[in-house]
């Protein structure tokens, strides 16, 4: 146990108090070490010459970028097709200035390097404006915030590690951490360590992007391919989105050093997810395909599915996309088409019959005039076509009415069913009240009968129809 501070002398006892609150000694310690690494590491000539040429590097930089700019501008830019390769040129002309340094940095490091001087500066430098440049290339190139920000939370630290010298430890302790896969049939064992994890993400997430190029731009041939039906289309547009990133995904084990043959261990855990909690996704997907190979449905058809009528402008594995008449665009999962049923107005023949229900009064007397009228009103709507020539039936004899039935035909239902059948409808009323044909609507007669003195109780009879008080 330490002494007590009062049995000390004045003097000691201060000194005694500032060791043991302060930690004067640790403190000191740790001020020396910091000094002697700041001579050692930055105050020495080494340190000094790579840094003066660091800062001249700076001057050829700044001298060739502009003219590395415009010989990017007037080489890649005019002979590059709008798109994505545009971008990538748009993006190392605009970096054609930090390209330059990075390219001078290098040739110093490899002249260092050649007179065995150190260059740890000049690599951490090397590293860091490496880390910027590839940021600025994914926002210049992708534009995409998401994108941006794996690319800034992933190229800085790897760039400080590196800059700082702990990238190489850091990553051997990634390489100690392992998940342990069973064995191979040699017995030996088989593991995938994290550094083997971030590895594969990072080649999938290249990959992915690559597929996805690869897949608009073999979509975008097989759309303009005239030769293929619409529903062919679908279907090798359907497989297209499925196997690229699959591809992708195999590639990115590969090149991670992944051995394919222990995917058979998570076979059995696969296969109970799919059961339990992706059931209703692989009833989407397995749908899509049967509503393709089937020929039920295809992109343009026009469809009505629970009193929604639209035209479907897309089929993606999970959903069909139905744009309606308003605007809007619907999403409906694909196995609701074959669980429900679907109406789908132009599946063999875009020309389909649309009714207009109508009655005239009973005081009508010629009902075939009546019937050349509604023929004569729906002829005249343009969209209504002459072969077949519409049709007008006597239905029924209603309550206050006699009931027609007009059927006439169109052959663009994606254009809309109920402003045509309005348009007709129109036309046969403004005819009927020219030829002063009278269209009868429901009525309620009320008649009041007084009883006797003794019941002073007024009855309301009523009937619907027309009748005479």
């Amino acid at each position: 146990m330490a002494e007590p501070a009062q049995d000390l002398p004045l003097g000691e006892s201060d000194q005694y108090l500032l060791d043991e609150v302060l930690g004067a000694d640790q403190l000191a310690a740790w001020l020396n070490l910091t000094l002697d690494w700041i001579s050692e590491y930055l105050l020495s000539l080494d340190v000094l010459l790579q840094v003066v040429l660091i800062l001249g590097a700076l001057v050829p930089a700044v001298i060739l970028g502009p003219r590395l700019r415009q010989g990017i501008a007037r080489q890649l830019m005019a002979r590059t097709p709008p798109g994505m390769l545009r971008r990538m040129a748009s993006a190392v002309a605009e970096l054609a200035t930090p390209l330059a340094l990075y390219l001078t940095l290098a040739v110093i490091r490899i002249a260092l390097g050649s007179a065995d001087q150190p260059q740890q500066w000049v690599a951490a430098a090397i590293a860091l404006l490496t880390a910027w440049i590839a940021v600025r290339l994914v926002t210049l190139v992708i534009r995409s915030e998401f994108w941006s920000r794996v690319a800034f939370y992933i190229a800085w630290p790897i760039a400080a590690l590196d800059a700082f010298g702990a990238l190489e430890p850091v990553v051997a302790q990634m390489r100690e951490l392992a998940i342990p896969l069973g064995q191979s049939a040699s017995g030996q064992p088989i593991q995938f360590t994290l550094l083997d994890i971030i590895r594969t993400l990072f080649y999938f997430a290249i990959l992915f992007w690559g597929a996805n190029l690869i897949s608009r731009f073999l979509q975008t041939r097989i759309e303009s391919a005239e030769e293929l039906s619409p529903s062919l289309k679908a279907l090798l547009a359907k497989i297209i989105n499925i196997l690229m990133p699959v591809v992708a995904l195999i590639f990115a084990l590969q090149i991670a050093g992944f051995n394919l043959a222990t995917l058979a261990v998570f076979s059995g855990a696969v296969g109970l997810g799919v059961g339990l909690g992706l059931q209703r996704i692989a009833s989407n997907f397995i749908a899509g395909f049967t509503l393709i190979a089937d020929k039920s449905i295809k992109p343009g058809d026009v469809i009505e599915i629970d009193e929604t009528f639209g035209w479907v402008t897309s089929m993606q594995a999970r959903y069909v996309a139905l744009r309606t008449r308003d605007g809007t665009e619907m999403l409906i999962p694909n196995d609701r088409f074959i669980s429900e049923g679907v109406t789908n107005w132009s599946r063999s023949d875009r020309v389909v019959r649309l009714h207009a229900p109508f009655g005239v009064s009973y005081s009508t007397r010629d009902l075939k005039k009546v019937q050349q009228l509604a023929v004569d009103a729906a002829s005249a709507v343009a969209r209504v076509v002459d072969n077949p020539k519409p049709v007008c039936n006597l239905i029924a004899y209603g309550d206050s009415s006699v009931d027609f039935d007009l059927r006439f035909w169109i052959e663009d239902p994606q254009t809309g069913i109920a402003n045509v059948r309005s348009e007709v409808l129109m036309g046969l009323w403004e005819s009927l009240h020219e030829h002063e044909i009278e269209i009868p609507f429901p009525q309620r007669d009320l008649h009041l009968r007084t009883w006797s003195a003794d019941v002073p109780t007024a009855v309301v009879e009523s009937r619907a129809g027309t009748s005479e008080s």
